[in-house]
Formats: structure tokens, sequence, C-alpha cells
């Protein structure tokens, strides 16, 4: 695909077609152009959270903390701990919020990350760890108990991203979720990348965006649903986001 910017005129062409910069239609495309530079670039490798890395877009970021602001979740879960940046990032929201927990779950939690994550200000009072797989009976048993009757709870899936473990994830975790709450199977940006650096020729199917799909079609419970941006006075309505279908909506 071929995305011509004229910052002159003011405009960007794909084949025929012409928009004026400011338009929904060129914002879409220089955003693809743009997450497919940052991707190659390794722009989210970058980012840090309160001294942790993070390895998130930023847009994600907040768009999520919209998301948790507006849920007011009890419980976080998030599968994939990797420096911890992320755990960090629920955990000041929490404190800022004066409300919620956060609970993580990764195959191998390195000791260097432990050490940081357990040493940082944010860990005793609102963060708790499982290393394990994040499908293991014995793990989903240990994080369920995490959860106390009646509570809120959220979940965010980011460990093994193939499309036959984020589906283990959400039938393990599914039932987690509260309703109105979300259970987000992120990184979807895998299966838009085509043939860029450090991708697999499967990704086009082998993604959690593909997961999250086939989840809403055979469970009722749940539909796809990107949350409406709770605060917009421009023409943009939909994130940029490495996230591609990956909000699970509980409505029943």
């Amino acid at each position: 695909m071929k995305i011509q910017i004229d910052l002159e005129a003011g405009t960007v062409s794909q084949g025929e077609a012409t928009h004026a910069i400011g338009t929904p239609e060129a914002f879409a495309l220089v955003s693809k152009a743009w997450l497919r530079s940052g991707w190659d670039a390794k722009h989210v490798y970058s980012f840090s959270w309160m001294g942790r890395p993070i390895i998130q877009l930023p847009e994600d970021m907040v768009r999520l903390q919209e998301v948790i602001y507006t849920v007011k979740p009890d419980v976080i879960i998030e599968t994939g701990i990797a420096h911890g940046g992320s755990l960090i990032f629920y955990a000041s929201l929490c404190k800022a919020m004066g409300r919620g927990r956060v609970v993580g779950v990764d195959i191998e939690i390195r000791p260097h990350n432990r050490a940081a994550i357990e040493s940082h200000e944010m860990y005793a009072d609102y963060i708790t760890m499982f290393e394990g797989s994040s499908v293991d009976e014995a793990i989903v048993g240990k994080v369920r108990d995490q959860i106390k009757p009646g509570e809120k709870t959220l979940i965010l899936l980011d460990s093994n991203h193939t499309k036959a473990h984020v589906a283990a994830e959400l039938e393990a975790y599914a039932s987690m979720v509260s309703v109105g709450s979300y259970i987000v199977a992120t990184d979807g940006i895998m299966g838009h990348l085509g043939n860029a650096p450090r991708t697999q020729p499967d990704w086009t199917w082998n993604n959690p965006e593909e997961a999250a799909r086939e989840f809403a079609e055979k469970n009722k419970n749940f539909v796809l649903e990107t949350p409406a941006f709770v605060f917009n006075e421009g023409v943009i309505t939909q994130p940029i986001t490495y996230w591609p279908g990956a909000w699970l909506k509980r409505v029943a």
C-alpha cells in the first residue's frame, strides 16, 4: 500500500483517493504508516512508568486509564509481567483512585525484574505476583482466589500472543470478568504488520485479535466493543492502537 503525504497541500493520498490532512480518512492512513514505522523502530521500547520499562504504546495506556477510571475495578489482573511497568502503572491508578489492587502472572519472572518490582514503592500495598503458565490450572486457581465475592475485575492478556494461547487464556479467565467490565486481548497489531521485521508469516491468523473474535462469536455473554472516548472535541473516534479488536466487554 502506497500513501502519499503532501504537507504543503495539506493532503494525504492513497491510489486515486485524496483526503484533506485533517480528515478522519487521512488520519487513519497516516496513523497506519506511523504504527508500521514505530514497529520497525521499536518505538514502544522507549517508555517507562515510575522507573520501570512499560513496553506499551502510550495511547493504549491512556485509553486503558480511561476505562479503569470508569469501571473502577477492585482487582486488575494481567498475564505477562516482563519488566513490571504495566503492573506499576495499574497500581499507581489504584492508589490515585483509593481503590483496587493488581495481580500479575508470568511464566518466568526474572530475578532482576522481581527484585526491582518488589522494591518499588507501589508493590507492597497493591501488587501480587504469581510465577507459572497463565493457563496452568493451579495458577488460574491462585488468581481466582485473589478475587473476593462481589468484587469487580478487569483482565488484560499480555503474555504468549499465539492464537491458541490467548484462546486458552480467554477460556480460563473470562468467567472472572465482571459484567460491564472487560477482558483485553492485547497486541492484535501482529495481524496487521505484513512482512515487517520481527514478524512471522502465520501472524496473519495466529494472533490475539483472531482469538478474541472467535471467542466473541461463541460466547454471547461478551461482545467485541472498543470503548468510546470519554472526552472528544475532535473528529477522530478510533484509537491509534497496538490492540485492535482487543476489547471483550462482558454484557451478561
